[in-house]
């Protein structure tokens, strides 16, 4: 089995520091704009388009797209919903394209644009996605978006679980991989549990919305992989 080699980026902020040209780049952001984009393209939004600012998004106002907006955990006034996957269900984005920007997660989906594919990595597609890299021939690089470029713990955890599922399929670990793949490793049984302490986490509860934390660490609930194809995400085929 030729060897791959296999990274976590842990901030975008560290992104630089990586030769991505040729390798498949799977963008997480949890909590929740990945678990969300992951949702939506399951139930049937025909695309999502990731922006990296309000202003962008704002830009598409004339056009019969969805507009959804998040800042801070908080949906942007005057947009039609944030990054809850509450709002991604198969009645609202069925057949819908939807112009997306968040605080983190378009963030560093656009910072990953010359990759040689980027995809969509959530605990609810966690098997389908590492189902389908373990076909693959190219290096991985496992980018976390963060909160702000700073590192958080619920999107390395994540790095980890896929890192885990993927540790006797040819690839070569860096020092990141390996250290969230053990991270993942002591939290496996209970995720919800470990992740209460995050910062996020908190940022959540204090807005009410405790309900998204639960549903995005619910594990392969679907098997779609959103797929960046020119400047919309869908569904890899």
């Amino acid at each position: 089995m030729q060897q791959k080699n296999l990274e976590v980026c842990l901030s975008p902020a560290l992104l630089h520091l990586y030769d991505i040209k040729d390798s498949i780049v799977v963008v997480i952001d949890i909590f929740r704009a990945t678990s969300s984009m992951c949702y939506g393209i399951a139930n049937g939004a025909e695309a999502i388009i990731p922006v990296a600012s309000v202003e962008a998004c704002h830009s598409y106002r004339d056009t019969d797209y969805l507009l959804a907006a998040e800042r801070n955990g908080e949906v942007v006034e005057g947009f039609d919903f944030g990054n809850s996957p509450f709002s991604y269900t198969a009645e609202k984005v069925s057949g819908r394209t939807i112009v997306l920007t968040t605080t983190n997660g378009t963030h560093a989906i656009n910072e990953s644009r010359e990759a040689q594919k980027v995809l969509i990595g959530s605990f609810l597609n966690l098997s389908a996605l590492s189902t389908w890299l373990k076909n693959q021939p190219n290096d991985v690089l496992l980018l976390c978006a963060g909160w702000k470029n700073k590192v958080n713990l619920e999107d390395s955890l994540f790095a980890g679980a896929l890192a885990y599922q993927l540790q006797n399929e040819g690839y070569k670990f860096d020092d990141s991989a390996i250290l969230a793949a053990d991270l993942y490793h002591t939290a496996q049984y209970d995720l919800d549990g470990f992740l209460k302490k995050t910062s996020h986490s908190e940022r959540l509860k204090e807005l009410k919305i405790e309900a998204d934390i639960a549903f995005c660490l619910q594990v392969d609930l679907i098997d779609a992989i959103p797929v960046l194809d020119g400047d919309r995400l869908v569904k890899l085929a």
